[in-house]
């Protein structure tokens, strides 16, 4: 049984001719010269961001000192959720000032995350001892940790909330 060739078909002649085209690219590499010289790297390249981004340390809050970072005047925005206070201002858009989230900045967050509620009732006042949740449902409670888990994984951690007499 031999092969033969049928060039009778138009798709074993474009597949030849292609074939043919791709050999001589790889055989007979072009080798002309770019008739401008590339100018986007003209300075220089750099990893080096534009401006540093702001250092973060791990600090300690109370809801009073919590307070002062709600994102207005363009300043940093943490929220804290059990205890765990999160710098959240790369989403300003979220829990800024006129964020759908925004009621949380500055402010501990728990409740809210847990139930799924924006409402102003779920924030304890900034001079009122820290909310237990110890009447959360288990499944507020799982709540809470998938938005701990969400948070973690998105935004810096940056301190802990604690109660006002105990900074």
């Amino acid at each position: 049984m031999a092969y033969t060739l049928d060039f009778g078909t138009p798709v074993n002649t474009a597949l030849l001719i292609y074939i043919l085209y791709s050999v001589q690219k790889i055989v007979f590499p072009s080798t002309s010269t770019p008739k401008t010289i590339p100018t986007e790297f003209k300075h220089g390249y750099s990893w080096m961001p534009k401006e540093h981004p702001p250092t973060v340390l791990f600090k300690t809050y109370t809801p009073k000192t919590l307070e002062p970072f709600d994102g207005k005047n363009g300043g940093r925005i943490l929220l804290a959720i059990n205890g765990i206070v999160f710098d959240v201002t790369a989403g300003r858009n979220f829990y800024g000032p006129d964020g759908m989230y925004g009621n949380f900045a500055g402010r501990d967050a728990s409740r809210g995350m847990a139930k799924q509620s924006f409402d102003l009732d779920m924030l304890t006042a900034v001079d009122q001892p820290l909310d237990k949740l110890q009447d959360l449902r288990p499944d507020e409670i799982e709540n809470m940790k998938g938005w701990i888990d969400h948070f973690s994984n998105k935004y810096i951690i940056c301190g802990k909330l604690l109660e006002n007499d105990a900074a």
